[in-house]
This record gives structure tokens, C-alpha cells and sequence, in this order.
């Protein structure tokens, strides 16, 4: 399983700042965490993690990066400030 972090936002939408899936890409992951979110709230998180970047086990990644077991993977939504 790959431990999957949120974030802001996407946090507030699935409910809980970790979740686990299973995957063997940075997209295998993220389309696994959206269909685990609630049903109610996957669009709106799915609009979000469309423009948001990734980092796997303290890197940044892109979405075909690989991953494996064990493997933790944040969703950072992107961030404004001023």
C-alpha cells in the first residue's frame, strides 16, 4: 500500500489528511486516492489534484514516476498568498 497525503483543501474534501492505496505510478495513486474520497466531494478534489504537484518519499515527481509499497505520496494543491 502507498500512504498518501492531502493537504489544505483536498484534505477538508477527503475527510482525513492520509489515505492508503495501492498503485504502481504517481497516477495509478492519484486516480486511486480520488475514487476513495466521498462520492459527493471526488469532482471538486479531482479539479484540485488536476493542478496540484506531487512528491514521493520527499521528492517531486511526476505522474509516471513509479512507486512502490511503502511508499508515501503528498498531493500539494497549489498554494496563494500575498
Amino acid at each position: 500500500m502507498i500512504r498518501v497525503r492531502v493537504f489544505a483543501a483536498l484534505r477538508e474534501l477527503a475527510g482525513t489528511g492520509e489515505l492508503q492505496v495501492s498503485g504502481r505510478s504517481v497516477g495509478d495513486v492519484v486516480e486511486a486516492t480520488i475514487a476513495a474520497v466521498p462520492p459527493e466531494h471526488a469532482e471538486r478534489f479531482a479539479q484540485i489534484v488536476a493542478v496540484s504537484s506531487f512528491v514521493v518519499n520527499g521528492e517531486r515527481a511526476a505522474r509516471d514516476a513509479p512507486v512502490a509499497d511503502g511508499d508515501e505520496v503528498a498531493i500539494l494543491p497549489p498554494v496563494s498568498g500575498g
